[in-house]
């Protein structure tokens, strides 16, 4: 009978090259599990950037409620761009993690593939910039009421204002990290045609 093992030839000291089996859906498990890992991380840059923005726009909408009296949101341009910049982006975040959960859950995207890979890319730069424009004119704005007396008769209302302005530069850069994921996506797609390579 004929041993499973290979013989090991020691007449010159020579024995068989060791092979490691492998299962041959090894490679594909680690891909997903990789790609799951991946589409985990997307999903909490779009949470962090849901809840900064979200935040940001409860703040300034809250600011004009800390005295009858004291100065609104929408006399001010700069701060009306606040708000509608972190309302728009808190909406398409939350967008945003529909997708991704849905993809982790039906492992495919909501669109087709190459319209998704570019969507939020696409979608990704243009309301980050959009973000990042709006909270440099309210820190600009700001820095105005503070050298006026605006906010020494309005103290309450500059400082929630800048807790605002504040959670909306910490939702640009999470933004800015989903959109640098997205923009990995992009290149896979166009080097390898698909979204992801392992």
């Amino acid at each position: 009978m004929r041993s499973a093992h290979p013989q090991i030839d020691t007449r010159n000291g020579a024995e068989p090259p060791y092979q490691i089996p492998t299962h041959p859906n090894f490679q594909s498990t680690v891909s997903l599990r990789k790609l799951r890992r991946f589409n985990y991380l997307i999903l909490l840059f779009r949470i962090a950037a849901f809840s900064c923005s979200l935040a940001a726009f409860v703040f300034m909408l809250a600011a004009s409620r800390a005295h009858s009296n004291s100065p609104r949101w929408y006399h001010f341009d700069a701060f009306r761009l606040v708000v509608g910049a972190n309302a728009i982006v808190a909406v398409y975040s939350l967008f945003e993690m529909v997708a991704s959960v849905w993809e982790i859950s039906r492992g495919a995207t909501l669109f087709t593939e190459v319209l998704q890979v570019w969507f939020d890319f696409g979608h990704d730069q243009v309301f980050a910039y959009l973000l990042l424009s709006a909270d440099s004119a309210g820190t600009a704005l700001a820095r105005v009421l503070k050298g006026a007396d605006t906010c020494t008769a309005w103290s309450a209302f500059c400082v929630q204002a800048d807790i605002a302005i504040a959670f909306g530069f910490i939702g640009f850069l999470f933004l800015g990290f989903s959109s640098v994921l997205s923009g990995f996506r992009v290149a896979c797609f166009v080097i390898k045609g698909s979204r992801f390579h392992l």
